[in-house]
């Protein structure tokens, strides 16, 4: 798909392939939970915040200032705070191992790293990434 002239694309950014990535991981995992009614409100609770993290980053990118975006960097970062929520309700009923919470959190941790340098680095120096 061919961008328009001069429109920045956040598919190149870093921070927003590591949220993809992540999304995959967690939807990888998912797809492997029971049918049971409690593990689909799970399922689709984290779905929806792990993917909200790369869609903040894609809708804050061409916002009009650096500012706006940086508020979009945060929601993505709350998203992922969600996420981690999600994955110690999925731990504790069991419908991933205790290495694979660890293998997911540190995935998120790095998101979440990332996305936090990320949000300081435009607050800081008023530049997109």
């Amino acid at each position: 798909m061919e961008r328009a002239r001069g429109m920045r694309d956040f598919r190149e950014l870093k921070v927003w392939q590591k949220a993809i990535g992540l999304f995959e991981e967690v939807v990888r995992d998912v797809e492997k939970f029971p049918n049971t009614r409690a593990a689909k409100v799970i399922e689709d609770q984290v779905l929806r915040s792990v993917g909200s993290i790369s869609a903040n980053i894609a809708e804050g990118y061409n916002k009009l200032s650096d500012l706006e975006f940086s508020k979009y960097l945060n929601n993505s970062e709350t998203s992922l705070e969600e996420v981690m929520s999600c994955l110690d309700l999925i731990l504790d009923d069991g419908h991933i191992t205790k290495e694979k919470f660890e293998e997911i959190l540190r995935k998120a941790e790095e998101s979440g790293a990332q996305l936090i340098a990320s949000g300081k680095k435009v607050r800081r120096e008023g530049t997109r990434l």
